[in-house]
């Protein structure tokens, strides 16, 4: 039985100096994947981890400061790759691959689309061009877990007031029908399966003291392939653990 996490820390430097290392040793999870670190590989401190008994791997942003992702897992991956082979994103650092015998594990950070509609666009392009790249890795690997912060919410049970957001990105028409067809190709919601009903957030706002109100949206998730959803356990949030504007999203997975 696998126990993984995905979460945005953002910024690893301060989510360590917040009592993330703590917080992960006091904890027991085999994968722990890692977006926004906003670190170059020489700024993170492997050593913290490798403490706890993780093997670190990071994929940066050529941009200092920005983006990047990481995996830290207890058992040594057979293959670690970073980026997906399309230059505009895997500059931005924003997927990394981590194979465990016949199981893929992805971490990934799907571009925001809040400062404006450049970097809309940009959203767009990159869950077009994700689909595919996903449907090619399947045909070669078939059994993935891709675990992330993917920047939408799905359904307005994701979000604490839908009506207001419906033009607000991350809860736009255009990116919640691509979830519905992302779930649709060969994937399930891995919290949805287990909860196909409950109200959990996974990101809050620091205005208005969004979090302490618990007025949040559920935008980080583990996707899992339709051919190990039944080997799903558990899976659901830490929202104790307030390293960041998001927290963890645990899945826990016969592998």
């Amino acid at each position: 039985m696998a126990k993984i996490i995905s979460y945005n820390v953002n910024g690893i430097r301060a989510a360590i100096r917040k009592g993330l290392m703590d917080w992960i040793g006091n904890s027991d999870f085999d994968i722990i994947g890692l977006q926004e670190t906003k670190a170059q590989p020489e700024q993170i401190d492997f050593a913290a981890f490798e403490a706890l008994g993780y093997k670190g791997y990071a994929h940066s942003a050529e941009k200092k400061g920005y983006s990047g992702v990481a995996i830290f897992s207890k058992q040594e991956p057979d293959l670690v790759v970073e980026g997906c082979g399309i230059e505009k994103y895997d500059s931005e650092g924003r997927i990394i691959r981590a194979d465990f015998g016949d199981v893929t594990v992805l971490c990934c950070y799907f571009p925001s689309g809040t400062s404006g509609d450049v970097r809309q666009a940009v959203k767009y392009d990159f869950l077009d061009d994700f689909h595919k790249w996903i449907n090619e890795l399947k045909k070669e690997r078939p059994k993935l877990i891709i675990g992330g912060d993917y920047n939408i919410a799905h359904t307005e049970n994701d979000i604490h007031n839908p009506k207001s957001n419906k033009n607000t990105s991350g809860f736009l028409p255009e990116e919640r029908q691509w979830m519905t067809e992302w779930f649709d190709s060969g994937f399930v919601d891995s919290f949805r399966h287990v909860h196909p009903e409950k109200t959990e957030y996974s990101w809050w706002s620091y205005r208005a003291n969004a979090r302490a109100n618990n007025k949040g949206w559920r935008i980080d998730y583990w996707s899992v392939s339709d051919n190990l959803k039944d080997q799903i356990k558990d899976a659901g949030h830490f929202n104790d653990a307030v390293h960041s504007d998001h927290c963890p999203v645990y899945l826990e997975i016969d592998m």
